[in-house]
This record gives structure tokens, C-alpha cells and sequence, in this order.
């Protein structure tokens, strides 16, 4: 068998197994996989641009997600009204008084001899720019945040288009990742994993915690929907062509415009998927992806040759989040609302960089077939994980602690599921399914 057809029956089994959810369970469940499992591959394909091309071991991924999926709501929400004559300006004057601190620190830090002089200004510059700061601030935040606290209490948004968001959840993580790797990329492996774990933690503890910026964990509903690609069951279910088509198809009117809504979005993220992939590929194939895996393999090597290790790092770096940041936009979307508490970046990481270990780490195809795979197996083991324990227990009596103990435990099918596949993979074919060639 030769590789181009193993890796097209990999991918025949995998929606195989999507098709097989549709007619045993139902359409809408199988629609959701494949939804959720093209965000999915997004997210794995920029994990992969770190790990598979360079090397980086970044396990903050939730981090930059969450930025894509804030980027939403500042994006295509309605502002708030009242909101930025309130505190807004001020919460923008506070924001760029505490950059200009940063700034004026880093300056005499460069520029000052060293010597206590030096130190004691730098200090002094911190303190009194926090004290500043945090008295045009606060006053701000809570002026903003006093706007109708049951339904807004927040900014808004500019109300642009939701597909903008994208984009621009693509450009909001690709900035955080650049500050991030200024100071980050410097670290050896383990130490990169531990700070890019804590300010992903940071990411998401100022998301539920300024409610001026997005409502904190109080959540932002009625994000839109891209428009005209996706609709609203509503619209659909009054539409007497649509009612039509469902009436053709044997389709009720709800289940109709349901599934016509999930597939929409299919379509969009299935467009998005196959424009990132296609750049991927023609960024492995070229000099510059050369380049890359010659600076994963040996940094020595390559920066014998002239090569700028510690910049191509950062490059990759931001590449990588912008295409997590945009992944993060199209899941919020797919939602309808942002919660930050959702984003567990202890969880969700794992579960990408298991994606990307069994698909193949190094090959952008690996990373897609394992992210499809991997979040099929995450949805339905639970369930198969429960009929197999009450298959086990159909001979023990209702009352029995052993039944109740096995039944209890399917719950947690999932973690044990995906440990053991890792295992067997790594033990298999320790390159994944698709390996990098």
C-alpha cells in the first residue's frame, strides 16, 4: 500500500466515522463533530507551525484562543451606549499612561549607567506611574462597568461584520504573542512551557475579571452570525421556498433549519481550513520551512550558517498564536457567546498537542486527521463508555456498589481514552499516523 493511500483511507475512516454518528445518533450531533473538528484542526495546524517546524513547546493555547474569541466581541458587537463618554476615554488614557511607565523604564534602563542612580529611577518611574495609572483607571472602569451591569456593563464593540473578527482575532494574538516571545522565546524548552502555561492562566484571569472589556464571567450573548452565508432558524422556518426544500427532503421545518445553519458554518470553516492549509504546505515547502526544520534540528548547526535563530523563533511563534487567535474567533462565533470560563488551558492544551503527537507532529496533513480524530473519540467515548458498562453489569442486581461504581465511571472514559491512545501511538508509530517526511 503506498502512502497516498494509506493517508486517503486514514481520512475515509475518519468521516466515515462522522457519517456512521449521523445515522445512528443524529445529523445534528454529526454536524457538530465536524464543526467543532475543523476549528479543531485550525488550532492543530497552528500548534504544529510551532512544535512540528520549529520546535517551540508553547502550552499556553487557550491563552491565545481566549484573544481570538475576545476579538469577537470587540469586533462585531454593538457598542454599549453611553459607555465610552462614561469611562471609556478614560479607560484608553489609563491604558497608554501605563504603557508610556513601561516604556519610560525600559528607556533609562537603556540609556542610565548602572549604578544606584539608575535603580532608584527606574523605581521611582514604576511607582509613581502605577499610582497614576491606576487613579484614572479605576474611576473609569467603574463608571463603565455601572451601565445596565444586568445586560452590558462592558465597552461593546465597533459592530462591524463578524467575519472582520476573524482576522482580527488572527491580529490580536499575533500582538500578544510577539510581546510574549520578546521576553519568552529566550527560555530553554521546559521554562518556555512552564511561562507560556502561566500567561495563558493570566489571559483568562483578566478575561473573567474586567468586566468593562467583555463582561468578565458574566458572558457576552447574541455575538451574530456571519451573515448571509449563515442565517437564523427563525428566518428559515418562515421562508416558504426553504419550507419547501424541507418538505422535499422529509425534513421537519426546525430539524431543516437547524441543520442548514451548522452547515453554513461548516462551509465557512471549511474554507478557512483549506486557505491555512494550503499556505502551511507552501510555507514547508519553501526555503524558509527548510530553514525552519534545519533550526529545529540543530540550532547550533544553523546559527553556525548565519541564521538568526532567536528571530525565526519569534516568527514562527506569532504565526503559530495568530492561527490559534483565529481558530479562538471562529469557535466564539460557532457559540454565540464568549465564556472565558470555558477555557481551560490545562484541558483544551492537552487535547491539541494530542492531536498534533498522533496525526503526525512536522506533517500538516497529520495534524488535521488528528484533530478530526481526536475530537471524535473525546465526544463519543463518553457514551460508548457508558453503554459498555452497563453492557458489562446487565447480570448484577440494580443495588449492586460494583455496578453503580463501573456506571459512575464512564464519565471518565474520556481522559483514560486519550491517554491510551497517546500511549499506543507513541509505542506504534511513535511519528503518528501521517509522520513528517
Amino acid at each position: 500500500m503506498t502512502e497516498a493511500v494509506k493517508n486517503t483511507l486514514l481520512f475515509l475512516v475518519v468521516g466515515g466515522l462522522i457519517l456512521l454518528t449521523g445515522f445512528t445518533q443524529s445529523w445534528n450531533a454529526a454536524i457538530l463533530i465536524l464543526n467543532m473538528g475543523l476549528i479543531s484542526a485550525i488550532m492543530a495546524i497552528g500548534v504544529n507551525l510551532q512544535w512540528g517546524f520549529a520546535g517551540l513547546f508553547n502550552v499556553g493555547v487557550m491563552g491565545f484562543v481566549a484573544l481570538g474569541g475576545l476579538a469577537v466581541v470587540l469586533v462585531s458587537t454593538p457598542p454599549t451606549q453611553g459607555a465610552w463618554s462614561a469611562g471609556g476615554y478614560g479607560i484608553v488614557l489609563a491604558l497608554l499612561l501605563g504603557a508610556a511607565t513601561v516604556v519610560g523604564a525600559v528607556l533609562v534602563a537603556q540609556k542610565f549607567p548602572k549604578g544606584r542612580m539608575r535603580t532608584l529611577s527606574i523605581v521611582g518611574i514604576l511607582i509613581a506611574g502605577f499610582f497614576i495609572y491606576r487613579a484614572v483607571f479605576d474611576p473609569s472602569a467603574a463608571a463603565v462597568e455601572a451601565i445596565d451591569p444586568a445586560v452590558a456593563g462592558n465597552l461593546g464593540g465597533l459592530n462591524l461584520p463578524v467575519l472582520l473578527a476573524w482576522p482580527a482575532g488572527g491580529l490580536l494574538a499575533a500582538g500578544a504573542a510577539w510581546l510574549i516571545g520578546k521576553t519568552a522565546l529566550g527560555l530553554r524548552s521546559d521554562y518556555l512551557a512552564i511561562a507560556t502555561l502561566g500567561i495563558a492562566e493570566i489571559i483568562i484571569a483578566f478575561m473573567k475579571n474586567e468586566d468593562w472589556l467583555a463582561r468578565g464571567v458574566k458572558n457576552v450573548y447574541g455575538i451574530p452570525r456571519p451573515a448571509p452565508v449563515v442565517g437564523y432558524e427563525v428566518e428559515l422556518q418562515n421562508d416558504p421556498s426553504f419550507l419547501a426544500r424541507a418538505e422535499w427532503l422529509g425534513l421537519d421545518p426546525v430539524t431543516a433549519s437547524t441543520l442548514s445553519v451548522k452547515l453554513g458554518y461548516s462551509l465557512l470553516f471549511l474554507i478557512v481550513l483549506l486557505v491555512l492549509l494550503w499556505m502551511a504546505q507552501m510555507a514547508l515547502r519553501s526555503p524558509w520551512g527548510r530553514m525552519m526544520r534545519a533550526i529545529r534540528d540543530n540550532e547550533v548547526a544553523a546559527e553556525a550558517m548565519g541564521k538568526n535563530v532567536t528571530r525565526r523563533h519569534l516568527q514562527i511563534f506569532v504565526l503559530g498564536s495568530a492561527v490559534c487567535g483565529i481558530a479562538g474567533a471562529m469557535m466564539t462565533t460557532l457559540d454565540g457567546q464568549l465564556t472565558p470560563s470555558a477555557y481551560q488551558p490545562l484541558r483544551f492544551t492537552f487535547l491539541v498537542w494530542v492531536m498534533v503527537i498522533v496525526g503526525g507532529s512536522g506533517n500538516n496533513f497529520g495534524a488535521v486527521l488528528g484533530a478530526f480524530l481526536i475530537w471524535f473519540l473525546w465526544v463519543q467515548v463518553e457514551p460508548i463508555g457508558l453503554w459498555l458498562m452497563n453492557l458489562i453489569t446487565i447480570g448484577l442486581p440494580d443495588g449492586s456498589a460494583l455496578k453503580s461504581h463501573l456506571i459512575d465511571s464512564a464519565a471518565h472514559m474520556r481522559l483514560f481514552t486519550m491517554g491510551l491512545i497517546l500511549l499506543i501511538v507513541l509505542r506504534f508509530s511513535p511519528r503518528g499516523l501521517i509522520p513528517e517526511k
